[in-house]
């Protein structure tokens, strides 16, 4: 498993007296385990949620990783998600939470009223060593229903995921493609 914490800390330093948005597009959506001082949907431009990331540590096990979503760059795509305005030393813990090969990138961030911020972003690029990449969604579906790790089963993270999409009014067609593919795969 590699272990991204300390290259996150090394990448950005920051003040610890300057909130910092941070945008979130997978379990950050629906699961925010951590202090912030603001949340509003937001969305950034450029990138695609994949389920192309495996995840050894949450929803999956090193001998069985499950797949949980990245960002893949995506000229003229639009992924929405959750921006959170949180303090620095919310990172400690969120380092350690996006650890698998998850790296912090910074990002435009465009809010619903059209505002924008600079932001900050995890994204598992291909070159990392959890990355398990492309897959028809059927076979993602399939991988999906038979993993399951310490924070829960895969099937739950999709299905939240999926939810928590639908309640921001936003479309993710590999997302909840890959759902209804699911919903064919008995628990």
């Amino acid at each position: 498993m590699l272990d991204t914490s300390e290259e996150n800390r090394r990448r950005h330093l920051l003040d610890p007296h300057q909130p910092v948005w941070l945008f979130g597009y997978g379990s950050l959506i629906y699961k925010a385990d951590f202090p912030f001082l603001e949340r509003q949907p937001a969305f950034i431009t450029g990138w695609a949620r994949r389920f192309w990331q495996g995840s050894h540590d949450h929803r999956g096990t090193p001998e069985q990783p499950g797949r949980v979503v990245t960002l893949i760059e995506s000229p003229g795509h639009r992924c929405d998600g959750m921006a959170y305005h949180i303090t620095p030393d919310v990172f400690e813990h969120l380092d350690h939470r996006e650890k698998n090969g998850y790296l912090r990138f910074r990002q435009t961030l465009t809010f619903a009223d059209g505002n924008s911020a600079d932001g900050l972003i995890y994204i598992a690029s291909e070159d990392n060593a959890a990355f398990l990449g492309p897959a028809e969604e059927r076979e993602i579906a399939r991988h999906i229903a038979g993993s399951h790790g310490p924070s829960g089963s895969n099937r739950d993270y999709l299905v939240q995921l999926a939810q928590a999409l639908r309640a921001m009014d936003a479309h993710d067609e590999h997302v909840f493609t890959i759902e209804h593919h699911l919903q064919d795969i008995a628990p």
